[in-house]
């Protein structure tokens, strides 16, 4: 089959890129190409690049010819400039629902937010809802994955982890009340979302995916920092503290320790969907626990923060929309 992945440099949309390809399957990666954090990506067998954004319906009508099924993994997790939620999220989902349906396109797959709904105060989590309303009226056949946290090599979950605990002696946990959250490792997802690209599986069906293993957030942090032989202080620190924070690593870093959105997500936990959808079938739901061997497997070499994470010391090398914890 010929696959069309949007987003697909991104952390999930080069995953599945590779699990596509690895089975036989012909890839076409859409994206701005800014995230430069795996390059050889773009020399994956049977993968053909198009670096544009989601803004023209006729250059994304061209790039998705003859392209059978596409899984639209574009996203953003805060705003800078023109990159807005309603832009990339709302209209840019708008703009690749109508060049597949004029390609000629079966099937879109939607990673979606595991708490996406509308009317919550939130523009990431009200934006990404109207993304899946937009899909789900599409009048082709649709799949909506709505994710939590998403884990693995190559990620920004335990790869900012990881440096915080090597360049900090404290670490504060956002708020008072330590909230639920069901890590889900990349491969998972990749092993579901080539299911339902290739094999039909969820057909018109939006479903939450969430990891086997319920557990605090506090218990995943400290989990982390004990296989990196780490141990900071951890207490916790108020909500306001963690959003006055959030606004200004988006400022000072190229890849923020934590974004606004991101405190929002954390205050809010992430085990369970809302509003609630269908269940994941046994068949296929995500299976592998955040175990230590887990977590050792997707750790980056050990490194620090240092000068080249701050905006305007370096060329950026990374996605300038990633954050603490990798989120659709």
């Amino acid at each position: 089959m010929k696959i069309a992945i949007t987003g697909g440099t991104g952390f999930v949309g080069r995953n599945i890129a590779r699990g596509l390809a690895a089975d036989g399957h012909e890839c076409v990666l859409i994206a701005r190409g800014h995230d430069r954090t795996d390059t050889t990506i773009h020399a994956l067998p049977q993968a053909r690049f198009h670096a544009m954004d989601l803004d023209s319906v006729a250059d994304l009508e061209r790039a998705l010819s003859g392209c059978d099924t596409v899984a639209h993994c574009s996203g953003i997790n805060r705003e800078i400039g023109g990159q807005t939620y309603q832009r990339v999220h709302v209209e840019g989902t708008r703009h690749v629902v109508e060049a597949a349906r004029r390609a000629g396109a079966k099937k879109i797959l939607l990673i979606s937010f595991l708490r996406a709904r509308p009317d919550c105060d939130s523009g990431y989590h009200e934006s990404k809802w109207g993304a899946e309303e937009i899909v789900r009226r599409a009048g082709l056949d649709y799949t909506v994955l709505k994710c939590g946290v998403i884990y693995g090599k190559g990620d920004h979950m335990l790869d900012h982890l990881s440096r915080a605990f090597y360049t900090f002696p404290l670490f504060a946990f956002v708020g008072f009340r330590d909230q639920p959250i069901r890590p889900t490792a990349i491969e998972d997802v990749v092993r579901i979302a080539g299911a339902v690209l290739t094999q039909g599986a969820l057909s018109r069906n939006t479903v939450a995916v969430v990891g086997p293993e319920l557990l605090t957030l506090r218990a995943a942090v400290r989990r982390v920092a004990r296989v990196v032989g780490r141990h900071p202080l951890m207490f916790p620190m108020p909500v306001w503290f963690h959003y006055l924070l959030g606004r200004c690593v988006e400022r000072a870093m190229q890849v923020p320790l934590v974004s606004v959105a991101q405190v929002r997500m954390l205050k809010e936990g992430l085990a369970e969907p809302a509003p609630p959808c269908g269940a994941m079938p046994r068949a296929i739901a995500p299976r592998i626990p955040f175990t230590e061997a887990q977590i050792r497997k997707g750790l980056p070499s050990a490194g620090r923060f240092g000068l080249r994470d701050i905006r305007g010391c370096r060329r950026q090398s990374r996605s300038r929309h990633s954050v603490f914890f990798e989120m659709p």
